[in-house]
């Protein structure tokens, strides 16, 4: 059964039910907890009656600096909602590492920043280098990922979209929150990955719900596509894409048909009128909650409950 292991100022836990036990480690960073397996495997297995999750500080359970790297458009109900037809090349795309936060830990929202959107993500931490030129197979994935983590790629819209930049609009300080768990899976689990049901609310709003059976390229197909041009080593987090639901959807046919004909600047002023008219994107005081799990929960990366903020 996976291993739920938690971070916080005081070090590494391992947590079964609501209760967690100390990992005697040195391990400070993500790579050297997962050097030593066997500290967490004893953790796991002890009879020490352990300390309340609830009166644990959760920090991101995989450690900074890391290579953040995500996959765009990688759900069909997500396509679906962002307007895309056909066959979509997969994509890929960096986050700084600076983005990751606590669990519960605020999303800041910038002061320019007009349009910020949720996307629950899985991720997934690697455990072992994968090399350039690596091609790996479904049964190759315990080998090379360690475990699961939930991730919330969060986005400031007028960015992304009017500068066509990716980088910048998804890499702002909070715009990752991460955790609460580190999920290091056994083998035979990584066959229940496409049981996972990925959910986020806002505000006890229902707005994402979907599983794993909606993704478009797999975690073995996309590490083999990354492999291409791009090392990872353990530690490192891929975020593997997100169900439809977000605030942004593409407009209807006739009016993407009518804004084509326009210049850009008058263009993307038409969009982002209509879209100020949105209510999902998130606002002060909001709060986003999202969780990763198997309907049987033997696979459950808990929860996460993160308020929006405003810059000061």
């Amino acid at each position: 059964m996976s291993t739920n292991v938690l971070r916080t100022p005081d070090g590494w836990w391992a947590v079964r039910d609501e209760r967690a036990v100390r990992i005697e480690t040195k391990a400070v960073t993500t790579a050297e907890l997962l050097a030593d397996r066997a500290a967490v495997r004893e953790a796991a297995a002890s009879g020490e009656s352990g300390t309340p999750v609830a009166d644990l500080v959760a920090l991101p359970p995989v450690t900074t600096p890391c290579r953040v790297v995500a996959q765009m458009v990688n759900y069909r109900s997500h396509a679906k909602d962002s307007g895309f037809t056909g066959d979509i090349p997969p994509t890929f795309f960096r986050k700084a590492s600076g983005s990751v936060s606590g669990p519960h830990e605020a999303i800041v929202r910038p002061a320019h920043v007009k349009f910020l959107d949720y996307e629950v993500e899985l991720g997934l931490v690697m455990g072992a280098t994968l090399p350039v030129g690596t091609v790996v197979e479904e049964t190759d994935l315990p080998h090379y990922v360690a475990g699961l983590v939930l991730t919330n790629d969060v986005s400031a819209r007028d960015v992304q979209l009017t500068k066509t930049q990716f980088y910048e609009s998804k890499s702002y300080p909070t715009f990752t929150p991460t955790g609460p768990y580190l999920a290091l899976l056994e083998p035979e689990e990584f066959a229940r990955l496409i049981d996972l049901r990925l959910r986020l609310s806002v505000n006890g709003v229902p707005r994402q719900d979907r599983t794993l059976a909606d993704m478009i390229v797999r975690p073995a197909q996309a590490l083999t596509l990354l492999a291409r041009f791009q090392t990872l080593d353990p530690g490192d987090l891929l975020l593997t894409g997100t169900p439809g639901g977000t605030a942004l959807k593409a407009p209807p046919k006739p009016v993407e048909k009518i804004a084509a004909l326009l210049p850009p600047a008058l263009k993307w002023k038409a969009f982002f009128n209509g879209q100020a008219k949105n209510p999902r994107y998130l606002r002060e005081g909001d709060l986003v909650t999202a969780t990763i799990a198997t309907p049987d929960g033997r696979i459950d990366l808990g929860e996460q409950r993160t308020a929006v903020a405003d810059a000061t």
